[in-house]
């Protein structure tokens, strides 16, 4: 999947995007975030917040359970995240991080969104998301419009062509999803997952520092 070397270095929207994918190595974690967000009495302790005195050398500092469950979820949000970016691309000319951006614009309708509002949910610097916009204003999938009530503010919306390729891009990326996503957990986990997914991806959002 081409990033084109504009995502910043705070991994944490993507991997949480697809932190579903590990239910055997989160899946606890994922219930107990849930349950004290929920405010369920007596929420079990699955070592949020471990003794790091228990890591005294490499290797169990590789073997410790929180690390090494964080790490297989890089480890599939990297190549889950390269099987359907790949596809997309390999469709419709667009990166899986274009297609993002059009499903960020398109869930938020005309107007438009400033720059700073896709930065910010794409985890962008001002230089990356500036570039990457460019680009998709050249391949005529968005546009640069005046903000309402604001002469020197600008906004960035989708053209019809960008509306008609992320909804065919979608319906792809919705197929792959549900063979890639769902089909491998079992049927009684996915829907806690997704509001666990939710609850994680919201409170990454919140603690995120500023990007340049």
């Amino acid at each position: 999947m081409n990033y084109d070397g504009m995502r910043a270095r705070h991994p944490t929207t993507a991997v949480l995007r697809l932190i579903s994918w590990l239910a055997p190595a989160v899946g606890d974690l994922g219930r107990a975030v849930h349950d004290r967000a929920m405010g369920t009495p007596d929420a079990p302790d699955v070592g949020v917040a471990p003794d790091q005195s228990e890591i005294a050398t490499a290797r169990e500092a590789a073997d410790h359970g929180l690390v090494l469950g964080f790490g297989r979820l890089q480890g599939a949000a990297n190549r889950l995240g390269y099987i359907l970016g790949r596809a997309i691309e390999r469709e419709f000319g667009i990166s899986h991080l274009m297609f993002e951006v059009l499903l960020i614009l398109g869930r938020a309708g005309d107007p438009g969104l400033p720059m700073g509002a896709i930065a910010r949910e794409q985890v962008l610097t001002t230089g990356g998301v500036t570039r990457l916009v460019d680009r998709m204003v050249a391949a005529g999938l968005v546009e640069r419009t005046d903000a309402p009530g604001d002469r020197r503010g600008r906004l960035v919306r989708l053209t019809s062509h960008g509306e008609d390729v992320v909804v065919r891009a979608a319906r792809v990326h919705a197929e792959n999803i549900q063979r890639y996503f769902l089909e491998p957990l079992p049927a009684a986990h996915r829907e806690r997952f997704m509001e666990d997914l939710r609850i994680l991806s919201h409170a990454a959002r919140d603690m995120l520092p500023p990007l340049g």
